[in-house]
């Protein structure tokens, strides 16, 4: 199974891609096709990745700012550190009130824009990591909610299963514009989607 995996991997074109232009995932791909489509990052924002390592989405999101915005990358394991001056790293787990006040702390209070690419720890029973997703999804909803700017955008991946629609109905309460797509970079036997929110509401939902 290991080597089969091993080899598949070898043979993605998208893996291929991020080692030649020194990605460090084949991820990359994703949040430039969804940003490319979308226009999420611009110019100046701060942007909060939660779920960021090995940074994949947060060199690209750093590419997008410039050196006057601000990437902040959130996860349980080390993130690597880049040369721009302008990212933080907080390892720890986003979910905990610890570290939703150090990325307050660091974004000044809001954020411009929120994505993650985080997945829970998969157990490989279905239903039980659908569950797992929903949760992890609620809590960054949640999180959006308090850092999220009036106006601001948000990107997370999600699976299909018998939480999505939930999902769905719940951030159309609170952006303006809300999309679902699957980069062609996203492998097509997963069952991963992507949930684009722009111009979030406020915590006024109604």
């Amino acid at each position: 199974m290991g080597s089969k995996w091993q080899q598949e991997k070898k043979n993605d074109p998208f893996y291929k891609k991020a080692k030649n232009e020194e990605y460090r995932s084949r991820a990359s791909f994703k949040l430039k096709q969804l940003d490319k489509k979308f226009k999420i990052i611009k110019t100046g924002n701060t942007v909060v990745d939660l779920g960021a390592s090995p940074g994949g989405w947060s060199q690209v999101a750093l590419e997008k700012v410039g050196e006057e915005g601000l990437v902040i990358g959130v996860d349980l394991n080390r993130i690597k550190p880049f040369e721009e001056e302008n990212f933080h790293g907080i390892r720890g787990d986003f979910t905990t009130d610890e570290v939703q006040n150090q990325i307050t702390k660091l974004v000044g209070g809001k954020t411009k824009v929120l994505i993650s690419d985080a997945s829970p720890s998969l157990c490989g029973i279905k239903n039980i990591d659908q569950l797992n997703s929903y949760d992890l999804i609620e809590s960054i909803i949640e999180i959006a909610d308090n850092i999220l700017e009036n106006k601001g955008n948000l990107v997370i991946k999600a699976f299909q299963g018998s939480e999505y629609n939930t999902i769905l109905n719940h951030l159309k309460k609170r952006f303006k514009i809300l999309k679902t797509t699957k980069p062609s970079s996203s492998r097509k036997k997963s069952a991963e989607m992507y949930i684009i929110g722009l111009g979030f509401k406020g915590n006024n939902h109604n």
